[in-house]
């Protein structure tokens, strides 16, 4: 457990072994919550949140969409080939 003094701005300073722990560099933006008698620090997340929507078309696929039933058939396709070849072996 490590020590530090506020300073009059209200600064920290996180000791130099901390920081290399987390791997925070100048200019890390952190995060800080307040949870009633402890503050959690944390690194931001360098991403933004992403849904499934927005990396749908990331797929290659340009075809068009296929139904529930087709992606049904072609998974069971695709089982029986590797299990046929899989009992070759």
């Amino acid at each position: 457990m490590e020590t530090l003094r506020l300073s009059t701005k209200g600064q920290i300073v996180i000791p130099r072994a901390i920081r290399a722990r987390h791997h925070w560099e100048p200019g890390t933006e952190l995060v800080i919550e307040d949870r009633g008698d402890v503050l959690v620090l944390r690194a931001a997340k360098p991403f933004p949140r992403t849904r499934l929507e927005d990396g749908l078309g990331c797929t290659g696929y340009r075809g068009p969409a296929k139904t529930p039933e087709e992606m049904d058939a072609a998974i069971g396709d695709n089982l029986r080939r590797e299990w046929t070849r899989g009992s070759s072996r």
